[in-house]
């Protein structure tokens, strides 16, 4: 009853300017309240955008984090009252355009401070960083994508308390690396897109507590053995040997290498203590053997998506699959002969992605037998949703009714497949559904139908089908139902989705012409003016097109512009009065 009871206070004092005006005069009371409901008031404020610079000066004695991320009117006014927060911990000024070295001033005085994000900040010079001297406090600092040069970050050694460093998108040379080699708290350090070479990479080892380390983009081949290191990224990076050293070798537990370049496959791996390793991603890598996957025991999540791996290569997988919960095959040389060898093999998969591989109907009854999927990703494959039997007599086999024995199966994409309208039948016994994505230009009103009994399903996309406004308001969706992406539906007029929105106010609409959230907030995007006042004039009149079930649609023997110019034209030759009959011959001829 207590946390209801303050919820509604804070929904009440930042429903408005208006509600501001009365409680800011209270100021006595805003200094005595506590840090928790402060920061929630503020983040209120902040996220209804009624936030100004005077009105912060109100929360100086109590907001411990002020997040302003996003925010593009934050400049040297907001952070002169931010420099009088005297029990600041955390401030995060990322991606606040406007911000310059000189409004950084105020923030020397901030003696609390233990956290400041300017990430993506380009006006932030190496003259800001002179007014971040004298904040000995500082524990985290994120200045990745700033204006600071190599000199402005040798200035941060005298920072002694630093565990948290982000420098990525700077031009760290090895130099500038060298010099941050008293800051032996360091224990997360990002160097994405600098000039570090093998030489600067020796410095790593004077990190003694380095647990996180991001040299994704750099020129780096050789990388010592890092005692303390759990977290490696060398993406985009040309690799020779990783971790090299038979001594207190690194506890890797997560290891990204997507894009890299391999020189001797066998020496980048051999020295990684695969025993703590539990999270692999070789995507876009151009590895074209993977025998060192047999050795991986732990590992949960394997990303080989955009990799040379085939069908031959999976039985390395299924040696070490007893653990694994994530696993991207997309856009690889993969088969249904290779999902095949993965059944019984990975009793605790969650997740699994084929898409874009030539994949087809018969890997879904290999899925079928993998009891913890949660997550199935068969978008761009040759599936059809049907597998047609051996024999004059033979009835076809709606191959999705396989896959509703899985009974944890909670997001299914079928974007871009051959599946037909027919073949969805299954997905009416699909308990436990609750994201589900079809994209064909066969789909039609009944696939709404499909959808209804799906007593979980919470979000729902259907692109480029030939969806009509009496199929969308006679649809009764799932209780559950918060999203619908209907775009590329172009049958669909902006007036029926309004009104479906209206009935069903709870749920998100997106579409071309419109996209109508929860909040009823709407944001059109009719294309132009002329066509807006077409649709005006017509608002009294209601234009649905309806398919009945035994009806042959005529519409698919045109292509999506051909039925644009039929309809448009016929709209603009007729008066207003016939224009609901020109439509309806045009659609039966």
């Amino acid at each position: 009853m207590e946390n209801q009871l303050v919820e509604l206070c804070l929904q009440a004092a930042s429903v408005s300017r208006d509600s501001i005006e009365k409680w800011r005069r209270q100021r006595r009371t805003l200094e005595r309240l506590p840090s928790q409901l402060a920061d929630s008031l503020l983040r209120r404020l902040i996220s209804r955008r009624i936030l100004f610079p005077s009105l912060l000066e109100l929360f100086k004695h109590s907001v411990e984090e002020l997040d302003l991320r996003g925010e593009s009117s934050v400049d040297a006014e907001w952070i002169a009252y931010i420099g009088a927060f005297r029990y600041l911990r955390s401030l995060n000024l990322s991606d606040c355009r406007r911000l310059t070295t000189s409004a950084l001033w105020p923030i020397a005085g901030l003696e609390s401070l233990r956290e400041l994000d300017l990430s993506r900040c380009s006006k932030v010079t190496d003259a800001g960083i002179r007014h971040l001297l004298t904040i000995t406090t500082l524990e985290k600092l994120c200045i990745s994508e700033t204006g600071v040069s190599a000199n402005g970050v040798m200035l941060l050694s005298s920072l002694r308390n630093l565990s948290v460093l982000d420098l990525g998108g700077l031009p760290v040379t090895d130099l500038a690396l060298s010099s941050l080699q008293v800051l032996t708290k360091l224990q997360y350090l990002d160097l994405w897109g600098s000039k570090i070479t093998d030489k600067g990479a020796a410095f790593l080892q004077m990190f003694p507590k380095l647990s996180f380390l991001n040299l994704a983009w750099t020129n780096v081949t050789k990388l010592p053995n890092l005692s303390s290191l759990e977290c490696l990224n060398m993406s985009n990076c040309t690799i020779n040997t990783l971790l090299e050293g038979d001594i207190n070798k690194a506890p890797l537990t997560k290891l990204i290498v997507s894009g890299a370049t391999f020189g001797d496959e066998f020496e980048a791996f051999h020295y990684i203590e695969t025993t703590f390793l539990t999270f692999l991603d070789v995507s876009n890598s151009s590895l074209h053997r993977f025998y060192f996957l047999s050795h991986l025991n732990s590992l949960e999540h394997l990303d080989l998506s955009r990799s040379m791996i085939g069908d031959d290569s999976l039985e390395l997988i299924a040696c070490i699959g007893v653990n694994l919960k994530y696993l991207n095959l997309s856009h690889t040389r993969v088969s249904s002969a290779g999902v095949k060898t993965l059944t019984g093999h990975v009793p605790n998969l969650e997740f699994l992605s084929v898409s874009h591989t030539s994949v087809d109907d018969v890997a879904i009854s290999y899925m079928s037998m993998m009891p913890s999927v949660k997550v199935i990703d068969l978008s761009s494959t040759n599936i059809k949703g049907v597998i047609h039997q051996v024999g004059p007599e033979s009835d076809p086999v709606l191959s999705l009714s396989a896959l509703q024995s899985l009974q944890h199966l909670g997001r299914l994409n079928l974007v871009d497949t051959q599946v037909t309208e027919a073949a969805l039948y299954p997905l009416e016994n699909f308990q436990e559904l609750r994201e589900l994505s079809i994209k064909s230009v066969s789909l039609t009103d009944i696939s709404f139908n499909y959808t209804s009994s799906m007593p979980k399903l919470t979000n729902l996309r259907i692109h480029d089908g030939v969806l009509t406004n009496s199929g969308l308001n006679s649809y009764k969706p799932p209780l559950t139902l918060r999203m619908m992406d209907l775009r590329g539906c172009w049958l669909l007029t902006e007036d029926a989705i309004l009104s479906f929105c209206k009935t069903h106010p709870h749920i998100e609409v997106r579409h071309e012409l419109v996209h109508i959230y929860p909040s009823k907030q709407i944001v059109s995007n009719s294309a132009s003016s002329s066509r807006s006042t077409l649709k005006a004039s017509q608002a009294k009149q209601k234009q649905e097109v309806s398919v009945l079930p035994c009806f042959l649609d005529q519409r698919l023997k045109y292509s999506r512009e051909e039925l644009l110019a039929l309809q448009y034209s016929s709209v603009s030759r007729a008066p207003p009065h016939d224009r609901d009959v020109v439509l309806s011959n045009t659609q039966s001829d």
